[in-house]
């Protein structure tokens, strides 16, 4: 009897020590969804912050949206912060615009931020503008560190959903040009962790349906963005890292409008599943991104299925354990492998 207790505290202590749990601060965002809420419900003991997407902001400053009662409620029994979004709707770059370069604008949404908190009890707020313009740099630094200002002396937080960036010059082609200019110069990044209590960055939509068929987030290039924010002085506890539940489904398109296209769309989990077992497909393991992908042949053209799952969640979170950071932001509750739950509670303590 002794022995076999030794024997069992030894193998316990051997499995702790090949998944040694690290302290993470868990942020999901969901959207109002039946499976949304449902995975929510479903696992909101693993879960530090919750982010519902309801809220649009008008270029006058006005926020419409609300917040599910049955959240808050679920959220306050499993000690779970609640901090919407604040969207410009269609991420519209003109939208963001007005709303950013006028002091009313600002101020009227400021109010209605603090005004929502104290109605529904939030614990503060995250800014997923995008679209930002380059030009718009420095009042959208402005814009946060107003709000930041605001919402601190009412003891609630403040966050930005920030896209991935790895460089700070135009990169080698128009894409990526485009992409500077458009979606990631206008975050002044290292000024904004400092501002707010910390960033979400979007380490995910490395391939998307403007580009060729690749990975969601392939491992390599995820370690790249968190190294280029270290590189800035950006301090690992302000870093949230983003990880996708989501996978993408490339295949050919056809519009009247743009006549044949290649188009990429995101699925869940149960999509791909869905997807593989129509057309018999096997998945493979993709080294360099550290995920599974597949293929096959619909109608004579290629189809291609990049899929994040269980076996790239363990890749992204040794990202997480080996530059300390803060936590992880997960887009988007109801589309995650099974699985994802099972890695996460072995991997990490929630704080």
């Amino acid at each position: 009897m002794k022995l076999s207790a030794l024997a069992l505290t030894a193998f316990l202590f051997l499995a702790q020590a090949a998944y040694p749990q690290f302290r993470s601060e868990n942020l999901f965002y969901m959207v109002d969804t039946p499976e949304s809420f449902e995975s929510f419900q479903k696992n909101a003991a693993q879960i530090s912050i919750v982010c519902p997407q309801t809220f649009l902001v008008s270029k006058e400053g006005v926020l419409t949206g609300s917040v599910d009662p049955r959240v808050l409620k679920i959220a306050k029994a499993n000690g779970v912060k609640v901090m919407p979004l604040i969207v410009n709707k269609g991420f519209d770059q003109q939208l963001l615009h007005d709303i950013v370069s006028h002091p009313a604008s600002r101020r009227r949404s400021i109010g209605m931020m603090l005004e929502y908190a104290r109605r529904y009890g939030l614990d503060g707020w995250q800014f997923d503008l995008e679209g930002l313009h380059i030009s718009d740099r420095d009042s959208f630094t402005l814009y946060f560190r107003e709000t930041a200002e605001a919402l601190h002396k009412e003891g609630l937080q403040l966050s930005a959903a920030v896209v991935h960036t790895f460089e700070n010059v135009g990169g080698p082609g128009m894409y990526q040009r485009f992409l500077y200019e458009n979606w990631r110069a206008g975050y002044a990044l290292k000024a904004l962790s400092e501002i707010g209590d910390f960033i979400s960055v979007m380490t995910y939509d490395q391939h998307t349906r403007r580009t060729p068929p690749g990975p969601v987030a392939g491992i390599e290039w995820v370690e790249k963005v968190v190294k280029y924010l270290l590189s800035e002085g950006i301090a690992p506890q302000k870093i949230s890292m983003g990880v996708p539940t989501y996978s993408v489904h490339w295949f050919a398109d056809y519009t009247e409008e743009r006549g044949g296209f290649s188009n990429g769309r995101q699925v869940g989990y149960d999509r791909v599943q869905h997807l593989l077992g129509k057309f018999d497909a096997i998945p493979q393991w993709h080294e360099k991104g550290g995920c599974h992908y597949a293929f096959w042949d619909n109608g004579g053209v290629y189809e291609y299925l990049f899929i994040e799952d269980a076996e790239s969640l363990k890749l992204k979170l040794g990202i997480l354990e080996k530059y300390h950071l803060r936590g992880i932001s997960v887009w988007v509750l109801g589309r995650e492998d099974p699985r994802f739950w099972e890695v996460l509670r072995k991997r990490v303590v929630k704080k």
